[in-house]
C-alpha cells in the first residue's frame, strides 16, 4: 500500500482546525454539554454549508461532495482533537453509511440531500438494553400495516447516539423476512425519546420506546444484517480516527505542561519518569494513527481487509486514547484531578469511545476470527457488541 496525503488534504485539515479552534474552545464545549441539544445549530449549519463536511462522503447526485473515508478520517481526527459537540458521528457516519449500505436508491434520494445540506440530523438505532449490535438478537418487532401500505414498530432501542434530537432515526427491527432497516421520523406518533445520563456529557445518548410507531422500510426485508455489518466496519474505522485526534491532544497537553510546570527549580519534563511517560504516549499515538489511517484506506479502496483492519484499528486506538488521557491527568498532577481541568473532558470521551461500537476485547475477538478463518467464511462473522 502506498498512502500519502495530498495538498488538498492539508488544506482541509488546516481549514477545519482553524474553524474548530474558533468554534469549539473548551468553554464552548462545557456550555454545550450542559444543554439538552448538545450542539450549536448555527455551527452545524456552518459545517454543512460553508465547509460541506456533513455531505463529505455523500455522492454528488444526492447533494454531497463525493469524497471518501480518507477525507472523513481527517475531519474526524480534527473533531476529536477539539472535542466538538455536534451530531457528526451519528449523522454523517452512522446514518449515511446505513443508507448507502442499504442499496435503496429511493431512500437515499429522500434522506441524503437533507443530511448533506445540514437540515436533517440522523442516527442509527440498533442496540437494545443489552447494548449489543447483533441484529439476530433484537426483540424490536416490525409488522406490516393492514393493506401492506406501511410498517409499525414495537420495542425499545437504547444507547442511541443523538437519538433525542434526530429528525431521522434508522431503526433495525425484526420483520417476518428477518432483520430489516426502517426509517422513523423523530416526531413520529408512538415514539418516546428519553435522554440517558452518561459518563461523557459531550455526547448525547437516548433510549427510544416504540409503540406501534409508523415506519418506512429501507432496502429489502431481511437486509439489515449485511447493511449493519458494513456500517459498523466503516464507522469503527471512522471512530478510530476521531480517537487519534483526542489522543494527540492529550499528548500535546502533557508536553506543554511538562515544559511549563516547575519543580525543584526545573521543568518537570526534565525528570526521567515524565520523559518516559511522554515518550510512551508518543509511540502509542503514532501507532494508533497508522492503524486508523490504514483502516481509512481500506474503506476507501473497498479492500477485502476491511473487516480485519477496522476491528484492529478500533481496538488499538481505543486503548491508546484511554491510556493517553489517563497519563495526561497523571502528568498534570493535582490540577489534573480536578473537574475544572480539560483533561477530564478527554478522559471521559476516551472511555465512552472505548465502549462505543464494540469494546477492544470484542474487536480483537473479531480480528482473531478473521485471521483464523481467512480466507474462508468472510462475511459470516457477528459484529461487535
Amino acid at each position: 500500500m502506498i498512502f500519502s496525503f495530498s495538498e488538498e488534504h492539508g488544506e482541509l485539515r488546516d481549514g477545519l482546525r482553524r474553524f474548530l479552534t474558533d468554534k469549539s474552545p473548551s468553554a464552548e464545549v462545557r456550555r454545550l454539554m450542559d444543554t439538552d441539544e448538545g450542539y450549536d445549530p448555527k455551527v452545524w449549519q456552518q459545517l454543512a454549508q460553508q465547509l460541506g463536511v456533513t455531505g463529505l462522503t455523500i455522492p454528488e447526485k444526492f447533494g454531497g461532495l463525493g469524497y471518501g473515508a480518507v477525507e472523513q478520517a481527517i475531519v474526524l481526527e480534527e473533531m476529536g482533537r477539539a472535542l466538538l459537540c455536534a451530531p457528526y458521528l451519528s449523522t454523517a457516519v452512522l446514518a449515511v453509511q446505513a443508507l448507502l449500505a442499504s442499496g435503496d436508491a429511493a431512500a437515499q434520494e429522500q434522506h441524503l440531500p437533507g443530511i448533506a445540506e445540514g437540515t436533517t440530523i440522523a442516527t442509527l438505532a440498533v442496540p437494545e438494553d443489552d447494548g449489543h449490535w447483533d441484529t439476530a438478537a433484537m426483540t424490536t418487532r416490525a409488522a406490516r400495516e393492514a393493506g401492506g401500505a406501511g410498517w409499525r414498530l414495537d420495542g425499545r432501542k437504547s444507547f442511541v447516539l443523538d437519538g433525542n434530537t434526530a429528525d431521522l432515526i434508522i431503526v433495525a427491527a425484526q420483520a417476518d423476512g428477518g432483520p430489516s432497516l426502517f426509517a422513523v421520523a423523530g416526531d413520529a406518533d408512538g415514539l418516546t425519546r428519553r435522554p440517558l445520563e452518561t459518563l461523557d456529557r459531550t455526547r448525547k445518548l437516548a433510549r427510544l420506546d416504540l409503540a406501534s410507531a409508523p415506519a418506512q422500510l429501507i432496502g429489502t426485508e431481511g437486509g439489515a444484517a449485511a447493511a449493519v455489518r458494513r456500517t459498523l466496519q466503516v464507522s469503527a474505522a471512522a471512530l478510530a480516527a476521531e480517537q487519534v485526534g483526542g489522543a494527540q491532544r492529550c499528548l500535546d497537553m502533557s508536553v506543554e505542561y511538562a515544559k511549563l510546570r516547575m519543580q525543584f527549580g526545573r521543568p518537570i519534563g526534565g525528570f526521567q519518569a515524565i520523559k518516559h511517560m511522554c515518550a510512551d504516549m508518543l509511540l502509542e499515538v503514532e501507532s494508533a494513527r497508522s492503524a486508523a489511517y490504514y483502516a481509512a484506506w481500506a474503506v476507501a479502496e473497498d479492500s477485502d481487509e476491511l473487516p480485519l483492519v477496522a476491528s484492529l484499528a478500533k481496538a488499538y486506538c481505543s486503548e491508546a486514547y484511554f491510556r493517553a488521557a489517563a497519563d495526561n491527568i497523571q502528568i498534570h498532577g493535582g490540577i489534573g484531578f480536578t473537574w475544572e481541568h480539560d483533561a477530564h473532558l478527554y478522559y471521559r470521551r476516551a472511555k465512552s469511545s472505548e465502549l462505543m461500537l464494540g469494546t477492544p476485547s470484542e474487536h480483537r475477538e473479531i480480528a482473531a476470527t478473521y485471521l483464523i478463518d481467512e480466507p474462508a467464511g468472510r462475511g459470516d462473522h457477528a459484529d461487535a457488541g
